[in-house]
């Protein structure tokens, strides 16, 4: 499919009725981080770091150098999406709303899917969760209906499907956070292990829509995560994408 038709039906995508309102504008600063461990607190799908499928066929390098960035026509990088129909209007609004956040700030370009084979396909599964990076042909992005359809938790979920760890499992994060293990709840301990990521020059930030909160998966009501550099700093409360979130995004894609 050629970039002029993949903008015609962006245009179809961006037709929200005018004056519409959704669950996303009236929830616009939930706490991700939050949202997405209690979304997933019970599911039985298996997850890594809180709410990515793992993919058994990729290895250790970080996979947007092996392959799994969504390819780049001219300006712009297509991601080819399908939204469930079993979501309402109100529910759909929400999640177009999330994704049309990148066009307004990134070279990303979400468009209605057509014979595509690689897009990404939301429906309302169990939890909140999604792959890293671009996988083979429909890639599951899960949004669970009464739980997850927010504007922060699709942007999370969307940036995973871009490429993107969480920010407090990157490969210098020791300079700037202490995991406390003792603190964490039994059998989630994996959730915290650091990643060889690339961090594409950007700083460690603690307003990323991708950072666990400051109690991520405690069993004790304790910290699991403090700041180094003030003890007292609360974070992983982002209800939007920070600066440094849209910055990683434009480089990676070399928007």
């Amino acid at each position: 499919m050629t970039p002029v038709l993949l903008f015609v039906l962006f245009i179809s995508l961006s037709a929200i009725p005018p004056g519409a309102t959704d669950n996303g504008e009236r929830q616009e600063f939930l706490d991700a981080s939050d949202i997405i461990e209690r979304a997933n607190a019970n599911i039985t799908t298996r997850l890594v770091d809180g709410d990515i499928v793992p993919n058994l066929r990729r290895n250790a390098d970080p996979c947007t150098a092996t392959g799994c960035k969504w390819p780049k026509y001219g300006r712009y990088v297509y991601v080819p999406i399908y939204i469930s129909n079993r979501y309402t209007t109100t529910e759909r609004n929400t999640i177009i709303r999330a994704l049309l956040t990148f066009h307004a700030s990134t070279c990303i370009r979400f468009v209605s899917r057509g014979t595509q084979r690689n897009y990404l396909y939301f429906y309302s599964g169990s939890g909140c969760w999604s792959y890293l990076g671009r996988q083979r042909r429909g890639q599951l992005v899960s949004l669970q209906k009464n739980g997850c359809v927010y504007k922060s938790t699709v942007q999370h979920e969307v940036l995973h499907a871009l490429g993107f760890n969480h920010e407090q499992v990157r490969s210098d994060r020791d300079r700037y956070i202490s995991i406390l293990y003792q603190n964490i709840k039994p059998g989630r301990e994996s959730n915290f292990m650091k990643k060889q990521t690339n961090n594409l020059g950007t700083p460690y930030d603690f307003d990323s829509i991708m950072h666990y909160g400051k109690y991520a998966f405690s069993k004790n009501s304790q910290p699991t995560i403090l700041a180094k550099s003030n003890l007292c700093l609360n974070f992983g409360t982002a209800g939007t994408m920070s600066k440094n979130d849209i910055a990683r995004v434009n480089k990676l894609y070399r928007c």
